[in-house]
């Protein structure tokens, strides 16, 4: 889906339109990117406990990482806002990502 383009530094611009991402592309295609680089990637869901992020990432070296992934330019909902800052203060990243060069940019800024 092509949309004129909006002043917002979390959409990327091509030749004078944003570009939308659907989430379930980014998610794949940030999970390839990073079992490509040694890391595990999980889908993560919860029957129990709705708001939990989509994605679990265990680097090779043991780090987990936690991210919510979200078409480009929308944010998470109030729940799952909830769940990353619960995430957050117990130690353990957990991150909203919007696009796949985001995603991207976690995997490599956390890959040793």
């Amino acid at each position: 889906m092509v949309q004129p383009a909006l002043r917002t530094s979390r959409r990327r611009r091509i030749t004078g339109v944003v570009e939308i991402m659907l989430e379930k592309k980014i998610e794949s295609a940030v999970k390839q990117y990073a079992r490509d680089k040694g890391w595990l990637a999980y889908k993560f869901t919860s029957t129990a406990h709705i708001g939990v992020p989509d994605g679990i990432f265990i680097s090779p070296t043991g780090r987990v990482i936690f991210m919510e992934f979200k078409q480009t330019g929308k944010l998470p909902t109030p729940m799952q806002q909830r769940e990353i800052d619960r995430i957050n203060q117990h130690g353990v990243y957990a991150l909203v990502v919007d696009s796949v060069e985001q995603g991207k940019g976690i995997i490599d800024a956390y890959t040793v």
